[in-house]
């Protein structure tokens, strides 16, 4: 067990929206203007944190959790107000990018703007002279981010050039690397890479300018590093040897879980899974990297599915369900003492303890001081582990959340029927209800509210709610629903105006909690 730790939390507080929810006026939300709006609205109401999911390139369903790079990010955030303020897109091209406003993300339009707008903002770019500052600052960034940065430009042309699909399906001399198909492939569509070598560049320019802004308000950012890689990614092209893979490229073993609340036949994710003797045999050094550059990007990051550090659940190749898999061990441990070496303690990480927990997850969490997370909304109804996500029982040791990204909205949970997205039967919905009106003592007319201000109340380290929950959003709000494939991750805001009474509240509900900007800030009441 480790020792001789400080607490990563202190009675913070913040919001969880994902940047492609922010609004403006280009369809998606971004690393401009609108980012800076929301940590001015985060810093006015004492919100001392901001958490985010992935910021990776999304793969299949648009899901930030299936991204192509673990290293890179998603050029859909290049701000277009951002390249117009140094004049690498003109007024004309910024009108034509405009998006009519809509609280669901067109991914295939926006994905068309942006590419466009890369088009022409990477042509001006690479005319500018070789001694202008931003191009020999590219050219640093390039050299200095090369590892990760030239196998994800080529293997980005390639997918392009190939209508998308996944790298095994490739022809054989780019599908297993061979050095003199890439080596003329680079030079036949060196502009295609250099324009993904620009968007890297810009994506890493503009976020500082948002990393600065949070600072400078005193609110931490709080990343996700999804535990897997997607299959399809310039990872595990890149770097085969990692993962369990066939000599076709295919997965062996794919990654998931057992039936749970989410899922009667349980979740498959087929995310490939880790050939651990192999990073074991050089110190674990790819996850070592992917840490370290993930926190070149926040302050503090989730780990999603955490359990998977100490087992994790293997289902075969080509399985259709998750239903015949089963938990084998994982190093984690070993890589945790790796990243104590690396970032010394506390560690700036957020253990997922949530689904099948084991008391050697439990150790694993607690021997390394990390904050695991509650869901105030798994304190009712028939799981027999609910009394644990009782408020009430919340300590500094835990992040407390109304919900995540994978829950219905309160609202959405609340007024919810059997069938859908839930495995519970009307039985258990309407006993959960009258639990939980029970629980509050009130009327359920104001359900968010009523979990909102028993959340902040609670002695948890630190407690995020959705922004979707502060405003009182029903099921149409959900950001993803689990184990289905489509339709997730396009909730966006329309205006920020929507928020101003909310946060009106939320300002003072963080003052008489003595949360976030507001801890210690005079006496705590009842709110």
């Amino acid at each position: 067990m480790i020792s001789n730790h400080s607490s990563l939390f202190n009675k913070d507080c913040g919001l969880l929206m994902h940047p492609s929810s922010l609004p403006n006026r280009f369809g998606i939300g971004d690393f401009g203007p609108s980012a800076t709006q929301w940590l001015e609205l985060l810093a006015s109401s004492g919100q001392s944190l901001w958490q985010i999911l992935p910021l990776n390139p999304a793969g299949y369903g648009d899901s930030p959790y299936q991204g192509l790079s673990a290293f890179a990010a998603n050029p859909v955030y290049l701000s277009p107000e951002a390249l117009h303020a140094i004049d690498l897109i003109s007024d004309y091209e910024l009108r034509v990018l405009e998006i009519e406003p809509n609280d669901q993300v067109d991914f295939t339009s926006v994905y068309e703007c942006k590419a466009e707008m890369v088009v022409w903002a990477a042509q001006r770019f690479f005319e500018w002279d070789t001694a202008h500052p931003l191009r020999e600052k590219f050219n640093r960034f390039v050299h200095d981010e090369g590892e990760w940065l030239e196998d994800f430009a080529i293997y980005s042309a390639l997918k392009q050039h190939h209508g998308m699909r996944a790298w095994t399906e490739w022809p054989k001399e780019f599908r297993d690397r061979d050095a003199v198909a890439l080596r003329h492939f680079s030079v036949e569509y060196a502009k295609d890479i250099n324009r993904v070598r620009f968007e890297q560049f810009f994506l890493a320019e503009q976020w500082a300018t948002v990393r600065e802004t949070a600072q400078r308000f005193n609110i931490r950012i709080v990343g996700d590093l999804p535990i897997f890689v997607a299959h399809d990614s310039a990872d595990v092209w890149c770097q085969p040897n990692l993962f369990r893979l066939n000599s076709d490229g295919s997965p062996t073993v794919v990654a998931g879980v057992p039936p749970d609340y989410f899922s009667e036949t349980g979740q498959l994710w087929g995310n490939p899974l880790y050939a651990w003797e192999v990073h074991r045999a050089d110190g674990f050094a790819w996850w070592r990297k992917r840490l370290r550059k993930i926190l070149d990007w926040v302050d503090v990051v989730r780990i999603d599915h955490f359990r998977g550090f100490d087992a994790c659940w293997e289902i075969p190749g080509d399985a259709e369900t998750a239903i015949d898999g089963h938990w084998i061990d994982a190093p984690g441990r070993e890589v945790f003492e790796k990243f104590v070496e690396d970032f010394g303690l506390p560690l700036p990480v957020i253990a997922e303890d949530l689904g099948v927990i084991t008391p050697e997850v439990v150790a694993l969490r607690d021997d390394f001081h990390l904050p695991g997370i509650r869901i105030e909304q798994f304190a009712f109804g028939s799981d027999e582990m609910k009394s644990t996500f009782l408020p009430e029982t919340y300590g500094p040791d835990c992040v407390a959340y109304t919900g995540t990204h994978d829950n219905d909205t309160v609202v959405g949970w609340f007024n919810s029927s059997a069938g859908g997205s839930t495995t519970r039967s009307q039985q258990e919905v309407d006993a959960e209800r009258a639990e939980t009106l029970a629980y509050f003592g009130t009327d359920g007319s104001e359900i968010h509210q009523d979990f909102i201000n028993r959340l902040y109340q609670s002695e948890a380290g630190a407690t995020i709610v959705p922004v979707q929950d502060l405003l009182g959003l029903g099921s149409e709000a959900r950001m993803n629903t689990p184990g289905v494939a489509s339709g997730s991750w396009r909730w966006r805001l329309t205006r920020f105006d929507a928020l101003v009474t909310a946060f009106e509240a939320l300002a003072v509900l963080t003052k008489h909690c003595q949360r976030g900007s507001m801890a210690g800030k005079g006496a705590a009441v009842n709110a």
